[in-house]
């Protein structure tokens, strides 16, 4: 046990290094390149009437992720939706600003303070909602895709198409955990087999689930792409599919401190070869993600002043 203790504090600590180097290479690059002045300047001309309602929706957007969890466990939460909601800010806070995904760790902790539920438990849960959340990222970068490249129509086919593959997955997750099982353990096998044992057996929750994720992500998605389009003047397909690079940049093994680094990356990598000017969309990239930290702190704040442990 002290052996396993001593490897995770070694490997956090590298993380943490690499995570501070990367941020601190990428301060001093874009104050080298372009400077945080210019950068950030276009905040003085937003309204606060905008901004107000851009954080107001994205606030909503925290209190959908904490009803799919109190929908997912409404028997053993029930009557503590403002402590769902206190774990789900305090959560999305974490993973936004500890960086290498070290914040997910903070969701079965949360779950065991503040419901006594088992970690296995709800680690099976977490990756169920995130297959769950990549399954719907995808869906809109289908749309964003097909509606940029080929017309509404192909967009709306394809989206179709995506769609259609969800309820076979989890008509046949019973046969494939049973498949898993059978295989080599591996981390991939273990990941998978949790979150196959966390997919609901009746097909009710299963959609709620589902709905709740899709409406969550339309209005965050949403939200994301008005603020962004407020800094760089582009196609809002093609800020879409920026602000879907942007957030899957989130799954990369290595990234800086708040996501420093790689989210602007990952919005770069969509707006660059699609012929944004790259200090455009860095500008726009950088002003997106200071939206996304000054909610995600606004929701930790909010936080404390509900209620906790029972």
């Amino acid at each position: 046990m002290a052996q396993c203790s001593h490897g995770v504090h070694v490997l956090l600590t590298r993380k943490t290094l690499i995570a501070l180097l990367i941020s601190a290479g990428f301060i001093l690059g874009v104050e080298f390149l372009l400077g945080w002045a210019w950068l950030l300047n276009p905040w003085l001309a937003l309204s606060w009437q905008h901004l107000s309602l851009a954080i107001l929706l994205t606030l909503l957007t925290y209190g959908l992720r904490a009803w799919r969890v109190y929908d997912y466990y409404q028997t053993r939460m029930r009557g503590r939706f403002l402590a769902c909601v206190r774990l789900t800010l305090l959560h999305n806070a974490l993973n936004n600003l500890l960086p290498m995904r070290t914040g997910e760790l903070s969701f079965p902790l949360l779950m065991a303070r503040y419901f006594a539920i088992p970690a296995p438990d709800s680690i099976g849960v977490l990756l169920w909602f995130r297959l769950l959340d990549l399954h719907t990222l995808a869906l809109f970068a289908c749309i964003a895709l097909g509606g940029f490249f080929w017309g509404a129509l192909s967009a709306g086919l394809i989206a179709l198409l995506w769609l259609s593959l969800l309820w076979p997955l989890w008509r046949l997750a019973p046969v494939m955990s049973r498949w898993l099982a059978q295989r080599p353990p591996s981390r991939l096998q273990q990941i998978l087999s949790q979150a196959f044992h966390a997919l609901p057996s009746e097909a009710k929750p299963f959609v709620r689930a589902w709905l709740l994720t899709l409406l969550n992500w339309l209005v965050k998605l949403g939200v994301f792409v008005w603020v962004f389009l407020l800094f760089v003047s582009t196609e809002m397909s093609i800020a879409w599919l920026a602000v879907i690079g942007a957030d899957l940049s989130s799954i990369l093994p290595v990234h800086g401190i708040a996501g420093m680094g790689s989210f602007e990356a990952g919005a770069l990598a969509v707006l660059v070869p699609l012929g944004v000017p790259w200090d455009s969309a860095l500008q726009g990239a950088i002003n997106l993600h200071i939206f996304v930290l000054a909610s995600a702190l606004l929701g930790a704040a909010i936080a404390w002043w509900l209620p906790g442990k029972a």
